[in-house]
């Protein structure tokens, strides 16, 4: 899962747009962007965040100047647990040659010292896209680790997983047909990217249009294969 594979995947599969959302870190963004400059792929760069109730939820930001904010963000919250490679595997930065520049000796994977309505409000104080991740999974999610939909919680999309179904999840927790919900591969390994994915029905590949049709407005649609 290089920058460098993950275009190249991307292209190779028929993908249009991406969204390069590493747990609870931006700094590979960046270059899977640049990367994808030579070709057709849009990417939009974001992150997969653990808030402190263990949710995890997404976060997609139209620039870099939004997203070295929320990068500060989240180095004043992120949990600092020592990193175990032999349990977890590498966490490192590369170049586009595939060089490591950086190795992380803190665990990405832990969670932010913030909830996830103060993680939802941060996202959208930088104009992004706030989506619930996986929410039909039995942990790490919306409805496993909360049992509700805050009344307050702002959200653009909700996210299921590969095996879900919307119609029966939307009926299992009892979500609202104004909510639209999307289907992402959420791929760690090279096989599972593009397997799963959403089509989106609007005039064009920018974050502006991507909001525009999660929220349905003039005719824009998203449809779950």
């Amino acid at each position: 899962m290089s920058p460098a594979n993950i275009v190249s995947l991307a292209c190779q599969r028929g993908l249009d747009i991406i969204g390069i959302t590493d747990h609870n870190t931006t700094k590979q963004c960046e270059l899977v962007w640049k990367l994808a400059q030579k070709t057709n792929l849009t990417v939009f760069p974001g992150c997969e965040m653990t808030s402190r109730e263990e949710v995890h939820c997404l976060g997609l930001f139209e620039d870099f100047d939004a997203l070295r904010i929320f990068q500060d963000f989240l180095d004043r919250h992120l949990t600092i647990i020592p990193h175990n490679a032999e349990l977890f595997g590498y966490q490192v930065l590369v170049d586009e040659n595939e060089d490591i520049l950086e190795k992380l000796d803190y665990y990405l994977g832990a969670s932010l010292d913030v909830s996830i309505e103060e993680v939802e409000q941060k996202v959208h104080e930088l104009s992004g896209i706030f989506i619930p991740a996986h929410v039909d999974r039995p942990r790490n999610s919306l409805y496993s680790q909360l049992g509700f939909f805050p009344p307050e919680l702002k959200v653009d999309a909700l996210q299921i997983s590969k095996l879900a179904e919307e119609e029966s999840i939307r009926d299992k927790y009892k979500i609202s047909q104004d909510i639209t919900i999307v289907r992402f591969s959420d791929a760690h390994f090279p096989a599972d990217f593009g397997k799963i994915y959403t089509n989106f029905e609007m005039e064009n590949a920018t974050f502006s249009e991507i909001k525009k049709t999660l929220h349905r407005e003039n005719g824009r649609m998203v449809k779950i294969p």
